[in-house]
């Protein structure tokens, strides 16, 4: 049966058949919109929201273009059947779908299923392979030749020729955290940061007993001279840093700045932990910290966030004089990365797919920070503008926690300040906002619209604890 389905185009922005296009996805997602569900005719869709029929017969195909929906011929046009059953795979939908989370720094799945169809081509480009199950067996803790060669080829587009040899395949970014802080590290030992941090890092650190100390920060990432000086008053063994669109504060280190950060690192014997799983987003990032003190650097990339969040493989590139440590300790924790995972990372970095996704995600963030500009103008908040996150420092009345508690009561969560301080330092009065967690950039104007009414407002004394 035909649906009497009505878009309601204000809440889009651009070109009205993208409107309708951005409208067909978000009903889709929201369930608005049944797989196998026939739409509107192109004369009647474009009759009820007063449009032309060509604006129509474009929007129905570029969302077809997308994966979105079907045409049949001498039948119509229909909302594509699913390619799985959710409830088989157990996707089930947040406890509160009223919730719009500004809290999850994840990159957005892109519309129309780019990535589930270059996963169901790439997984028939392997059914018909001989020796399939060897990637099902046990392989060597460190990867097999051909996945680390495939992170050798990833981390070179970063600025850093490096070896296989060199390259350790880990199950993502914070198992490779967590492979070289195990290995370098005793319990006890202080790990400089800057002065706002990856929550991640503070989990990691409580779990091996680690101090974090923060370092002061400016626009340009660490501040020299704080790093000296707190090198001289020691002992701090290892560094850790996101020099490229820093989390949760967006900031880039410029080259020359790394080139001190390392210089000093190296005049103090401090080993560098980099963790550069951001800098995918940049067409031309900084060379990398690590590459100007190889030999004392742990280079940190992974997929996750390029590519998928599920795709759980990451790319340590460490000292070759390391290799053998630290693949020991990350057997003692995985064993191994996943091979299947890996193997469809490694065809994804060498035939392309990588980048084309890396590219949507790039035009996506564009808009989303576009949205985040304009919705939030009135108010001070550092972004990189190819970042899905960024960080609003919050006017007075508001305190941090207060702010997030109002804001969540009004269905909206964002992530106070103090889940990046390390330490006991008092927390700035900000929250980070993360952009791309909405599953459409009409959720992701909703839930800013929000936070920019809270903001406008006050406290409410309900919330003060007596």
């Amino acid at each position: 049966m035909m649906t009497m389905w009505t878009p309601e185009l204000s809440r889009y922005g651009g070109a009205r058949y993208l409107a309708i296009v951005e409208a067909i996805a978000e009903d889709i997602e929201r369930g608005r919109l049944k797989p196998g569900t026939q739409m509107p005719t192109h004369r009647e869709l474009a009759s009820k929201i007063n449009v032309t029929i060509g604006t129509v017969t474009r929007a129905y195909a570029e969302a077809a273009r997308r994966g979105l929906l079907v045409g049949e011929t001498g039948r119509g046009t229909f909302v594509r059947e699913s390619l799985f059953d959710d409830a088989v795979l157990g996707l089930t939908p947040d406890d509160d779908e009223s919730l719009i989370d500004l809290s999850l720094n994840i990159p957005p799945l892109p519309v129309g299923d780019p990535l589930g169809q270059a996963l169901a081509k790439t997984l028939k480009g392997l059914s018909g392979r001989q020796g399939l199950s060897a990637l099902m067996d046990y392989q060597p803790a460190a990867g097999a030749e051909r996945h680390r060669a495939a992170g050798a080829a990833l981390i070179a587009r970063s600025g850093i020729n490096a070896s296989a040899e060199q390259v350790i395949v880990c199950s993502g970014a914070l198992h490779a955290m967590t492979v070289v802080f195990s290995t370098l590290c005793k319990p006890g030992d202080t790990i400089l940061t800057e002065s706002l941090t990856y929550p991640g890092m503070k989990n990691l650190a409580h779990l091996l007993n680690l101090r974090l100390q923060g370092l002061a920060v400016d626009e340009q990432g660490i501040v020299p001279a704080a790093f000296e000086e707190a090198c001289r008053r020691g002992p701090s063994r290892m560094l850790y840093t996101i020099p490229t669109i820093q989390n949760p504060l967006g900031t880039v280190m410029p080259e020359e700045r790394r080139r001190e950060i390392a210089a000093i690192a190296q005049a103090h014997d401090v080993a560098i932990v980099e963790d550069d799983v951001h800098s995918f987003m940049l067409p031309h990032p900084p060379p990398p910290l690590s590459s100007f003190a190889p030999e004392q650097s742990y280079y940190i990339l992974s997929t996750s966030k390029s590519i998928a969040g599920g795709m759980r493989v990451g790319y340590l590139l460490a000292p070759e004089r390391m290799i053998e440590p630290l693949s020991t300790s990350l057997r003692a924790t995985v064993w191994m990365a996943a091979p299947l995972l890996a193997e469809i990372a490694a065809e994804w970095i060498l035939d392309g797919t990588a980048d084309r996704l890396v590219e949507q995600k790039r035009l996506e963030a564009m808009a989303r920070q576009e949205i985040a500009g304009r919705l939030l103008s009135s108010f001070e908040f550092d972004a990189h503008p190819l970042s899905f996150h960024l960080w609003l420092h919050l006017p007075e009345p508001w305190r941090s926690n207060e702010f997030t508690a109002q804001l969540r009561r009004r269905g909206v969560v964002v992530t106070p300040s103090e889940a990046f301080v390390p330490g006991r330092v008092e927390a700035p009065h900000a929250v980070r906002v993360c952009l791309g967690a909405p599953r459409s950039r009409a959720q992701l104007e909703s839930g800013l619209a929000i936070l920019r009414e809270t903001l406008q407002g006050t406290p409410d004394p309900c919330l003060s604890i007596i």
